[in-house]
């Protein structure tokens, strides 16, 4: 009799957990955009509550989904690198499923989405091409729309008008080409330089965190969102992000970056099937 309890608690325990938001996670309350250097400042746009990671996604818990690390610089605590938006969106499915989540996103590998258009400047960069759908009403991991990042970088209703993420100061709360190696660089970039300084990706955390307490949203690793890049005016019509580009968004910059790629109002795009040791993302979940 007390095993057939103990089994019906663990039972009821498991029910009560499956769908609960990891304490990682920050809730990111609703709401129009109260930075005055946000790109949606003054727009009519209006942002509905949702839960986002206080971190990047970080090689452990990438490996404890996906059972290989791609990363250049090796580390659990480090943030994954090296992943396109499409190994992207896979972790998002994978990592719902093994946690009894309803996946965020159909994946079909066997149609090429007709709203991936080449680049106007450099041409067809991306031949992988999946067609990747939404379920709106999925409890399931996923990546932020653009203006979901912005806000949330920016500090939601809490924001104090900041150029980086959580300060003005870009070296409080960013790492990224002067200060991610063995010492403080000045004067140009150059990569020879970085190299020669072992410079890369650091602990996610180590940073001050914005008004939200939400840590690496400037530097570190360049973010995928959801959306296809195009102008910013498409984006504030259609902050879903649901119109096709011929890339997908980045925001936040990274370690081996500028500080004016690290601003939260910086606009970043990439092909879907780029990656780079600077390329991570976080992830989100409906409210």
């Amino acid at each position: 009799m007390r095993k057939l309890f103990i089994l019906i608690a663990v039972i009821i325990l498991s029910i009560t957990c499956m769908g609960a938001v990891s304490n990682h996670f920050v809730l990111v309350k609703g709401g129009t955009f109260k930075n005055t250097k946000s790109n949606y400042y003054g727009k009519d746009v209006t942002i509905s509550s949702f839960y986002i990671d206080k971190y990047d996604v970080t090689q452990k818990e990438w490996v404890d989904v996906m059972g290989s690390n791609p990363s250049k610089f090796k580390g659990s605590n480090l943030p994954v690198e090296t992943v396109s938006w499409y190994d992207s969106v896979e972790y998002c499915n994978k990592r719902s499923l093994k946690e009894g989540l309803r996946p965020y996103y159909n994946i079909d590998k066997t149609k090429q989405d007709p709203n991936n258009m080449p680049d106007p400047k450099f041409g067809d960069l991306d031949p992988i091409k999946w067609t990747v759908t939404i379920n709106a009403g999925a409890n399931g991991y996923r990546l932020p729309t653009e203006a979901e990042w912005e806000y949330a970088a920016e500090g939601g209703q809490l924001s104090k008008s900041y150029t980086y993420s959580g300060s003005d100061d870009v070296d409080e709360v960013a790492w990224y080409w002067k200060n991610s190696g063995d010492k403080n660089l000045t004067g140009y970039w150059k990569w020879s330089t970085l190299q020669q300084n072992h410079n890369q990706t650091k602990p996610v955390g180590e940073k001050k965190p914005n008004e939200l307490g939400l840590y690496d949203m400037s530097g570190n690793v360049r973010e995928w969102c959801w959306d296809w890049h195009g102008s910013l005016e498409t984006h504030v019509t259609d902050p879903q992000g649901s119109h096709g580009g011929y890339g997908r968004v980045w925001k936040g910059g990274g370690w081996m970056g500028d500080a004016p790629f690290t601003a939260s109002a910086f606009r970043g795009s990439l092909a879907a099937n780029g990656s780079g040791p600077d390329q991570g993302f976080r992830v989100c979940r409906n409210k």
